[in-house]
């Protein structure tokens, strides 16, 4: 790695994509990162639990990294600090949550929403599936943006619908993460999009509340695919953050 004339010492960024995502939803942060950032997108691979995921994530980790996630990525990175959290200078989390799956009928909806998208993507292929889910994780005015709904859509492709459901299997046992935010130690930046009606900024205000550490960043004009809607605005508060 370079060292930035010595400005900016080399640093390990490791990615962690959301549910189904992968490097497409990373591609327009590297370029607006300083070159002595070495960014690397972490594959899951077929782990169906998030510490699974997480082990997967510190398998290819050096001894000491910066952490971004988002989405079902952020509770990876949360389940990483959990594991090592020694090992990180800092954490970005992204479009996230960080309380288990709700009791009662508020839990049984999410997963019976859930599984009603995995029956789609068996029955009818992933692309479909995507098209439902889709419209509810940008901001509205941008479902009639072709070229970034398409981009999101072939992402998903990319993966099958046993990936899903290894992955919503995941997100439905998802540990609180709660007891992880309040002893983090480490710089933490919490971002989401203004318009992100999954993880809402809200909740990002109630993760600020239990983390000691953690400032919040809301990107306007973003739902939760913040960094493929409002790239521009995202790459530069991580950088800002990051330095």
């Amino acid at each position: 790695m370079n060292n930035d004339n010595g400005n900016h010492r080399g640093r390990s960024l490791l990615l962690l994509p959301g549910l189904m995502c992968g490097q497409t939803f990373w591609q327009s942060l590297p370029p607006a990162l300083p070159e002595s950032v070495h960014c690397e997108v972490v594959d899951y691979g077929n782990a169906d639990t998030l510490t699974a995921m997480a082990e997967a994530a510190l398998a290819v980790a050096p001894a000491s990294f910066t952490l971004a996630g988002h989405s079902m990525g952020g509770r990876v990175a949360l389940e990483v600090a959990r594991m090592a959290p020694a090992r990180i200078e800092k954490l970005v989390l992204m479009d996230t949550g960080y309380l288990p799956l709700a009791a009662g009928d508020m839990g049984e909806a999410e997963r019976a929403g859930r599984m009603a998208l995995l029956d789609v993507a068996r029955s009818s292929g992933v692309r479909a599936m995507c098209e439902q889910w889709v419209k509810g994780m940008v901001h509205p005015g941008r479902l009639g943006d072709a070229t970034l709904i398409e981009s999101i859509t072939r992402m998903f492709e990319r993966k099958s619908s046993e990936i899903f459901a290894r992955q919503l299997n995941a997100l439905l046992t998802r540990p609180d993460a709660s007891p992880v935010l309040a002893g983090l130690t480490m710089p933490c930046l919490l971002l989401c999009g203004r318009q992100d009606n999954w993880a809402n900024p809200a909740q990002h205000e109630a993760m600020r509340a239990l983390a000691p550490h953690a400032v919040l960043s809301v990107i306007e004009d973003a739902g939760h695919m913040v960094l493929m809607e409002r790239p521009e605005a995202t790459a530069h508060a991580i950088r800002q953050f990051l330095q």
